[in-house]
């Protein structure tokens, strides 16, 4: 990967970084960054035909076509909530896989799937349903039926009706300390654990 590019990766991931702190006020997630340089490289990993992947709170992998705000963002956004309600929950979907979609898409500001935060209500469109719990139901339906969308809808009505990020913040707190997920959505206290931690980024797939 030409330095030029490898430059744009480190500044990418930095604002990426950003807009999760702006959200959750620090960011406690300490991922590998992966950015692969060519698509070859992205597939011999597991990519796929996806723009970035977030393995837990482990590791975080872009495809070329997803070294950007918006994406690094987002995978970010899974691996900080990973990480703040610990991998044992994390991977056993102690969180609907549709809140954590949806909270990825409300905190990376994804305009394709949110109105401007300016208006009043963010929803492209409104949720029609239940929606997937586990990533694997999520996966099989989730372009088809616009679960992106209607998730960031009912995540971002939530955070409003709720005081905001503290609020996630409490709800995650609360599922890490054993509260279910379904008890601790009905709730509007908050507490902020904070702690600052730092990540690599390494680059795959030069040439």
């Amino acid at each position: 990967m030409p330095a030029v590019r490898m430059q744009e990766a480190v500044e990418t991931i930095g604002l990426a970084r950003d807009r999760v702190r702006n959200f959750y006020r620090d960011v406690v997630g300490k991922p590998d960054i992966f950015v692969c340089g060519d698509d070859d490289c992205y597939r011999r990993i597991g990519g796929g035909g996806s723009r970035g992947m977030a393995l837990l709170d482990i590791a975080l992998f872009l495809s070329p076509r997803g070294n950007t705000v918006t994406i690094a963002a987002h995978e970010l956004s899974h691996i900080e909530l990973h990480r703040r309600i610990g991998i044992t929950k994390a991977y056993r979907h102690m969180v609907p896989q549709w809140f954590d979609e949806g909270l990825a898409v409300f905190v990376s500001d994804d305009g394709r799937y949110l109105k401007p935060a300016s208006a009043e209500d963010r929803c492209l469109a409104s949720p029609d349903g239940p929606m997937p719990a586990t990533r694997e139901a999520w996966v099989e339906s989730a372009q088809t039926s616009g679960l992106y969308a209607k998730a960031a809808c009912r995540v971002s009505r939530w955070i409003s009706g709720h005081g905001g990020s503290d609020a996630v913040i409490a709800l995650l707190q609360a599922v890490a300390n054993g509260t279910s997920f379904a008890e601790a959505y009905d709730r509007s206290d908050t507490a902020v654990p904070v702690a600052r931690s730092m990540s690599s980024l390494q680059v795959l797939g030069s040439r």
